[in-house]
Parts: structure tokens; C-alpha cells; sequence
């Protein structure tokens, strides 16, 4: 062989398989960074948007509708034709036969293709992937619904974390001042011993609380961060502290719990998940049924045994067909399970239905529950404690009130604003609960 001949034989190999690896190397997608690029102050949007490009169950899922994306494209592909060849030499020839030809014969059959598409039969199994498609999708997007719910809950419970932490640092600034105000009494002989011992108590205390809320508040960092896609050390995550401040959203403002429920019905993926669901196992079983009928099979063969004057037999071409006669078994089975699943998916939809009402009523129930919660909290109780606890300060540093007075009204009021930051937390996730519950976001 010539060397030009060999380099040919080489480029042609290089380029099969380049065209072999390319579509498998082109599939892989770029992993994505170790750590998402924070905002100086991370908001709840941001947040959302990362969690939508990164979060790891969200990208499972995606892979799930790239699969049935897949399923679609077999189901949607046309048989490739089935090619045979064949040759042969012949033994014991007659006297004027000649056993040096050679025999052989060529046939191609179309695998069912024509059989399939005059039977309906391609349509169905098109439409069956389909509906398992928009599936897939709306199963996705339930995914999501439910996935970013977690998200906010994490986010909300980390500005609770970080609201409970500027309230105990101010604690402790408070019992700091006063600790030293009081060891300049003591100096003075103006209190006795258990004073000044309480305070200090009350000082290390708030030290104690401080540091449990920083601790808490760095769990709740790391909660959401591996939400976000963390895969490296998490740093310092800053959030936007004022979207933890009460107020009625917009669309919350005139909404009934009627209005709520028809939003749920309309939008909840999982219901419309079920949907696609009952159209798949309908489309399922009308295949079934139709797969009663036998594909038949068309072939065509050319055979000859020699050429010219050494036949030892004239060419032929014939044609036929194949079929599996439907004698003893004509799919009662397939068809028995494709009504079941029917049946299924029927009931499941249902009881999705009644699953989407029980979210809204609960969910609903919850945010007025909070509401109340935060507003008689805000317009009340907490200026009470506030205005009871400057009194008693006052009236402390003036030497009008007992230490043991000027303390109880502080954690009383320190108390309330913890409280007022938990109620806070749950009325917002309240919120976020009505949004998973309807599949709308409400926030603005």
C-alpha cells in the first residue's frame, strides 16, 4: 500500500471518530463554579435567581426533562431499513455445472416502518412520549415551587438569626453601661454587694446570649448557602435586614380565600403535572390496544447463483412479508395495565385536587393567624416594653427604682423583641407557605 493510500486510511479513521466523540464531548456541560458570585447585600430576589441557576435538586430535576426530551426524539425516529448480504460457493457440481462460480444474494426489509405508520402506531408512541414530556416539565416546575419554598424559609430564618443578634449585642451594650454605672455606686457605698453581683450576672448573661446568637446565626449561613450551591467555605453572607419589616404584599391585600384557591387550581404544577399524567396513560393505552394489531414486515431479495453462462440456476427476486399471528396471545395484559394506569393517574389527579385545597386553606389560615400575631405585637405590645424598660432606666440611673426593677423590665423587653422578630419570620413564612401553596409569588 502506497503511503499516500495509508494517510488517506488514517485521516478517514481521525475523522470517524471525531465525528463519534463530538456529539458525547458537545453534551457536557461546563461544571459550575465552587461558589456563586454574592452581591454585597444578598436580597431574597438574588437569592431566588442563584438558587434557580445552581440549587442542586433544581438542576436534577432539569436533567429529568432532558431525558424525556430524549425519550421524545426515539419515539419521534423512523426504523432504519434492514440490509442483508450473503455468498456462497457451490460443492459436488454435475459434470456441466460449474463448481467455480460463486453464489449470492442481497435482500432489504423495511423493519416494520411501513406497517407502523399505516397502523397509527408511530403517532402513538409520539404522543406518548410527549405527554410524558410536558410531564416531566410540570414536574419540574412542582420542583421548583417546592424547592424555593425551602429557600425562603432558609433566607427568613437566617434574618431572624441576624435580627436576634442586633437585639442581643444591644442587650449587652445596655447591661454594660449599667454594670459600669453600678460598680461606680458600689464604689461610692451607694449599693450593697447583690446588686452589683447581680448585674454582673446580668452582663455575662447577655454575653452568653450574644454569642449563642452568632453561633445560630452562622448555622443559618450555612443552611442557605448550600441552597445556593455552596461547594467551597461559605463567607460572611450580608442580607438585607429591613426585608424581615412587616408589610401586606399587594396582591395579598384584596385576596379572599376563595381567590387564593381558584389561583391554585389554575397555577400548581403538580396538578398539572397529574393532568399530562392521565393524557400520557391515555395515549398508553390507546397504543395498547392498537398493538393488537400485528406489524407486518416487507422484504425484498435478490439471489443468483453465477453470472451469464456459468448460472447454475437463473437469478430470482422475491418479495414478502412477516407477521406474528395474533393467535394465542393478543395483548390482554398490556392493555389490563394500560387501564390501571389510567385509572391511576385519574385518582391521582383528583386527590391532587383536594391536596391543593388543604395547602390554601392552611396556608391561609396561617397568614391571618401572623398577621394578628405581628400587628398587635407591633402597635402595642412592643412600644409597651420599650417605654416600660426607658422608665425604669431612668428611674434606675436617677436612684428612684431597684436594680431588681430596672433588670425585669429589660429582659421583659428584650423578650418582646425577640418575639417580635419570631413573629415577624413566621408571618413572612407564612407568606412564602401561600406562595408554594398557589404557585404565584406575592412578595413584590
Amino acid at each position: 500500500m502506497s503511503s499516500r493510500c495509508t494517510r488517506f486510511w488514517k485521516t478517514s479513521l481521525l475523522l470517524c471518530a471525531a465525528s463519534a466523540l463530538g456529539p458525547a464531548a458537545s453534551a457536557q456541560e461546563p461544571s459550575p463554579d465552587a461558589a456563586p458570585a454574592l452581591p454585597e447585600v444578598l436580597t431574597l430576589r438574588r437569592a431566588l435567581e442563584i438558587f434557580r441557576e445552581r440549587g442542586f435538586d433544581l438542576l436534577v430535576a432539569e436533567a429529568n426533562v432532558r431525558s424525556a426530551e430524549g425519550d421524545l426524539v426515539i419515539a419521534s425516529s423512523i426504523a432504519n431499513p434492514g440490509l442483508s448480504l450473503s455468498v456462497g460457493k457451490n460443492f459436488e457440481c454435475a459434470a456441466s455445472q460449474n463448481c467455480n462460480t460463486l453464489s449470492y444474494s442481497a435482500g432489504i426489509s423495511d423493519n416494520n416502518l411501513l406497517s407502523t405508520f399505516i397502523s397509527g402506531k408511530y403517532e402513538l408512541h409520539k404522543d406518548v412520549a410527549a405527554e410524558a414530556l410536558a410531564a416531566a416539565r410540570r414536574s419540574r416546575d412542582d420542583a421548583q415551587r417546592t424547592l424555593e419554598f425551602q429557600l425562603k424559609q432558609a433566607y427568613l430564618s437566617a434574618l431572624q438569626a441576624q435580627a436576634l443578634v442586633v437585639i442581643a449585642a444591644e442587650t449587652r451594650d445596655s447591661n454594660l453601661h449599667t454594670s459600669r454605672l453600678t460598680e461606680r455606686r458600689f464604689a461610692l457605698g451607694a449599693i450593697n454587694e447583690g446588686d452589683l453581683a447581680r448585674i454582673q450576672v446580668a452582663e455575662l448573661e447577655s454575653e452568653q446570649a450574644l454569642s449563642q446568637a452568632e453561633q445560630n446565626l452562622r448555622t443559618a449561613k450555612v443552611a442557605l448557602a448550600f441552597l445556593l450551591g455552596f461547594r467551597t467555605l461559605v463567607p460572611d453572607i450580608r442580607m438585607d435586614g429591613s426585608e424581615l419589616d412587616y408589610a401586606v404584599p399587594p396582591p395579598l391585600a384584596q385576596a379572599t380565600r376563595e381567590s387564593m384557591l381558584r389561583e391554585g387550581l389554575d397555577h400548581r404544577p403538580d396538578l398539572r403535572t397529574l393532568l399530562e399524567q392521565e393524557k400520557r396513560a391515555q395515549a398508553a393505552l390507546d397504543l395498547a390496544r392498537r398493538n393488537r394489531i400485528p406489524d407486518i414486515g416487507l422484504s425484498a431479495t435478490y439471489s443468483a447463483n453465477g453470472s451469464g453462462n456459468t448460472n447454475v440456476s437463473p437469478p430470482n427476486l422475491s418479495l414478502g412479508i412477516s407477521l406474528n399471528l395474533p393467535v394465542f396471545y393478543q395483548d390482554r395484559g398490556e392493555i389490563q395495565k394500560a387501564e390501571a394506569d389510567r385509572a391511576t393517574q385519574r385518582i391521582l389527579r383528583e386527590k391532587a385536587e383536594a391536596t391543593v385545597v388543604s395547602d390554601v386553606e392552611t396556608a391561609w389560615a396561617q397568614v391571618l393567624g401572623a398577621r394578628q400575631l405581628v400587628e398587635r405585637m407591633q402597635d402595642r405590645l412592643l412600644k409597651l416594653a420599650e417605654e416600660a424598660r426607658d422608665i425604669s432606666q431612668v428611674q434606675y440611673e436617677k436612684g428612684a427604682a431597684s436594680l431588681l426593677d430596672f433588670l425585669d423590665a429589660q429582659r421583659t423587653y428584650t423578650a418582646t423583641r425577640a418575639e417580635f422578630a419570631q413573629d415577624l419570620a413566621g408571618y413572612w413564612t407564612a407568606v412564602a407557605q401561600l406562595e408554594q401553596a398557589i404557585a404565584l409569588d406575592l412578595r413584590p
